[in-house]
């Protein structure tokens, strides 16, 4: 079993927080921080689990810029992460 360490970011909107996964696009919500933490762990081991059955987990993780180290996935690390600002 490999290891995957994954960003999460909480919002709160209106009356419920929902929890993000941005590098693989996975979100879930509930009513404190704790609890929409939670509910996105499930939907990402879900999300996890449905594609190792399908045969495309390391095709998914590769796509979202993650590299196998051993028994880990590791998201690669930019050269540079900065913000650019635009008018819209």
């Amino acid at each position: 079993m490999s290891r995957i360490s994954l960003e999460v970011k909480v919002f709160k909107e209106g009356d419920v927080y929902v929890a993000l996964c941005p590098e693989l696009n996975v979100s879930s919500f509930g009513e404190d921080v704790e609890s929409a933490k939670e509910s996105l762990r499930e939907a990402l081991e879900a999300f996890l689990e449905e594609c190792e059955a399908m045969g495309t987990l390391q095709e998914v993780l590769e796509d979202a810029g993650f590299v196998k180290e051993k028994e880990s996935w590791i998201l690669e690390e930019p050269v540079i992460k900065d913000k650019i600002a635009l008018s819209c």
